[in-house]
C-alpha cells in the first residue's frame, strides 16, 4: 500500500520526481510468475511501458523475456542483461536498421505485421546469413472496449495483419527461406478490464491456429499479446491485479496441443501500481467557478490525462488528516490548456507548498516525459 510518510520522507528531494515502490514491484512478479507457471506459460515485459533501468533490472531479475517496440528498446534490453532468445520485436514500422539490430542480437521472434515486412526481414536476414524466426501479427477484429487511442485490435487500427490476407502470407512464408515461420501472435489493446474479451480473443486464436495448421504450417507459439488493465480509481484497494483468473482464462479457452507455447507481453499489469508522480503545489487559484491547484508537475512529466483523457488518483499527501471538502481542477504548469490533471477533483483545502500524489503512474508515466517547453529533467526515487 502507497505510504504517503514514507514518500514525505523524500520532501528534500526535487519535486516533481516519480516515486517508485520496489517491494510492490517484486511481489506483483513473483504473483504474476506464480500464476503464469501453473500452466506452464512465458511471460515478456512490455518495455513500452517502462524502461527505467532500475526497474528492468528487477523484472529481468525475474525471468520474464522482453518485449521491444523499436530499436532502441532492442538496446535497452540487451543492456539490462534480457535473454535475446527470450526477446520478441513487434512494431508495425520497423526500420531496417532496427531489423538489423534483432538479427544481430539473435532476438527469439519478430511479431511481423505485414506481407511486405516478411520480405524485407528475409533480404536483410540473407544479407548476414541468418535464419530470423517470426509470428504472424494477426488483428483478429475484437473489440478491446476501451479507449479509441488504445485499441490496436480492430480492422480500422493499424496494426496487424489482417484475415483475409493469410493467404498471401502463407505464399509469402514459402518463398522466404531465411525465414522460420514459428506461430502467431496477437494484441488487441489495452487497459482492458472486461474478461470476455480475452474469451472472444481465444477464439479467434484457435481460429487462426487451425488454419495456418490445415494448410502444414504446424504453429508452436501462441501469442496472445498482453492488455491486462489496473484499477486507478482504487490503487490501495487493488494494487495487484488478478494474475491467477487472467492466466485461468486463456488455460480454459485456447487450445493448446502438446508441444506449443503460449506467450503474453504484459506491461501495464506489472508495473502501473508501483509508481506516482509526486509533485509540489505553486499556487492555489480560488475563483466564482472555479478553483485551481496549479502544480510543478505538468504533461510534459505525465501526459496520458491530456492525450487520452486517462484518469489518475489525486491525493494531497501534505494533508491527509483533514477533511476533502473542496474541489479543485488540478493543473500544471505547461502553456497549454489541455496540461490539466484532473477537473473537480475533491481535496482537502490546499495550500501552496503542499505535496501532491498522483497515483498509477508506472506504466507510460515516466517513459513518455517530454521536453515540452525546454522542462528540465526529473529526478527519481526508489524505497523497498
Amino acid at each position: 500500500m502507497f505510504n504517503a510518510n514514507i514518500v514525505a520522507g523524500f520532501a528534500q528531494q526535487q519535486t516533481p520526481f516519480y516515486y517508485y515502490d520496489l517491494g510492490l514491484l517484486k511481489n506483483t512478479l513473483t504473483a504474476c510468475n506464480t500464476a503464469a507457471a501453473k500452466y506452464n506459460f512465458h511471460v515478456h515485459f512490455a518495455l513500452k511501458a517502462n524502461c527505467n533501468k532500475t526497474i528492468l533490472a528487477l523484472i529481468k531479475d525475474n525471468g520474464l523475456g522482453a518485449d521491444c517496440v523499436s530499436g532502441g528498446e532492442l538496446i535497452r534490453a540487451n543492456e539490462t542483461g534480457f535473454d535475446a532468445q527470450k526477446t520478441v520485436f513487434a512494431g508495425v514500422g520497423k526500420s531496417d536498421s532496427e531489423i538489423n539490430i534483432a538479427l544481430d542480437l539473435d532476438i527469439f521472434c519478430f511479431n511481423v505485421e505485414s506481407v511486405q515486412e516478411l520480405f524485407v526481414i528475409n533480404e536483410l536476414a540473407q544479407a548476414k546469413n541468418k535464419t530470423a524466426g517470426i509470428a504472424i501479427r494477426v488483428n483478429p477484429n475484437v473489440d478491446a472496449h476501451t479507449h479509441q487511442y488504445i485499441t490496436t485490435g480492430l480492422d480500422e487500427n493499424k496494426f496487424g495483419i489482417n484475415m483475409w490476407e493469410l493467404p498471401a502470407v502463407a505464399e509469402a512464408l514459402k518463398a522466404c527461406k531465411n525465414l522460420k515461420f514459428l506461430g502467431i501472435h496477437f494484441h488487441i489493446g489495452s487497459q482492458i478490464t472486461n474478461m470476455n474479451v480475452f474469451k472472444s480473443l481465444c477464439v479467434k486464436v484457435n481460429e487462426v491456429q487451425n488454419w495456418f495448421e490445415e494448410r502444414g504450417m504446424p504453429v508452436k507459439v501462441l501469442n496472445v499479446g498482453g492488455g491486462l488493465g489496473i484499477n486507478y480509481h482504487q490503487p490501495d484497494e487493488d494494487a495487484m491485479v488478478d494474475f491467477e483468473a487472467y492466466f485461468k482464462i486463456f488455460n480454459d479457452f485456447l487450445e493448446v496441443k502438446p508441444g506449443k507455447e503460449v506467450h503474453f507481453e504484459l506491461g501495464r499489469a506489472l508495473v502501473a501500481q508501483c509508481s506516482s508522480l509526486i509533485s509540489k503545489v505553486l499556487y492555489v487559484k480560488n475563483g466564482k467557478n472555479k478553483n485551481f491547484v496549479i502544480l510543478d508537475a505538468g504533461m510534459s512529466e505525465l501526459i496520458r490525462p491530456a492525450l487520452y483523457q486517462a484518469y489518475h488518483q489525486i491525493e494531497n499527501i501534505s494533508q491527509l488528516d483533514k477533511n476533502m471538502n473542496t474541489k479543485y481542477d488540478v493543473v500544471g504548469p505547461v502553456c497549454e490548456s489541455s496540461d490539466c490533471f484532473g477537473k473537480e477533483v475533491m481535496l482537502p483545502e490546499t495550500q501552496r507548498g503542499n505535496l501532491v500524489a498522483i497515483r498509477s503512474t508506472g506504466a507510460y508515466g515516466e517513459v513518455m516525459i517530454s521536453v515540452y517547453n525546454l522542462r528540465p529533467a526529473i529526478g527519481f526515487v526508489f524505497s523497498e
